[in-house]
């Protein structure tokens, strides 16, 4: 039978020491990994909160992504992918569907049509000749609209690989908007070749 959160707590709380904090984990000792594991410590875990806080545009209400006025990179009927800035890789990219869901009620046909245009917007950002991969990643506990992620890797830095490229993201300087600005242009136009829509 599944653990409850008070459960889950409780077993968490035996692993930790006495001021609350779990030892560090084994990713703080990966060669991608941005902080040096001396002076390091692990928040303490807070108790569950039941329920949880309502996540922005429950329900469609004061849903961002619904009244969305910032310019698309590139937009169809059914989808819009736009930059997040600003950012310390060369860029960071969100798709969202027009209509408003999450990704367990999202209909049969936009998650067919979303696989594509995953596909396609990696291939796209892959094909930038400064760009070695583009990671993509949803996580949906900041609001109730879809959205996915893409983060394009800077090719050459093995260092910023893997999951920890959201934390460097952040810890990086920010990436001139002109040369943002350019990598953005050439991924419209490649989508409205590959996919239709406008840019």
């Amino acid at each position: 039978m599944p653990m409850s959160p008070e459960e889950f707590y409780a077993y968490v709380m035996r692993a930790a020491d006495a001021d609350g904090r779990l030892p560090l984990s084994r990713m703080t000792a990966w060669d991608v990994f941005p902080f040096e594991q001396t002076g390091l410590r692990v928040r303490p875990l807070d108790p569950p909160e039941l329920p949880e806080p309502a996540r922005f545009g429950e329900d469609g209400q004061d849903c961002s992504a619904c009244a969305a006025g910032q310019e698309p990179v590139w937009s169809d009927g059914n989808w819009r992918l736009s930059v997040l800035e600003p950012t310390g890789i060369p860029l960071a990219l969100m798709l969202e569907p027009r209509v408003h869901c999450d990704l367990p009620d999202l209909p049969d046909d936009l998650a067919a049509e979303m696989g594509l245009l995953i596909t396609r917007i990696c291939r796209v950002i892959e094909s930038l000749p400064h760009i070695a991969r583009a990671h993509v990643s949803r996580w949906g506990d900041g609001g109730a609209h879809l959205h996915i992620f893409f983060f394009a890797r800077p090719a050459g830095f093995a260092q910023l690989r893997g999951t920890c490229l959201a934390i460097w993201d952040d810890l990086l300087p920010e990436i001139p908007a002109d040369q943002r600005d350019r990598d953005v242009a050439a991924i419209g136009r490649a989508l409205a070749e590959s996919h239709g829509g406008s840019c």
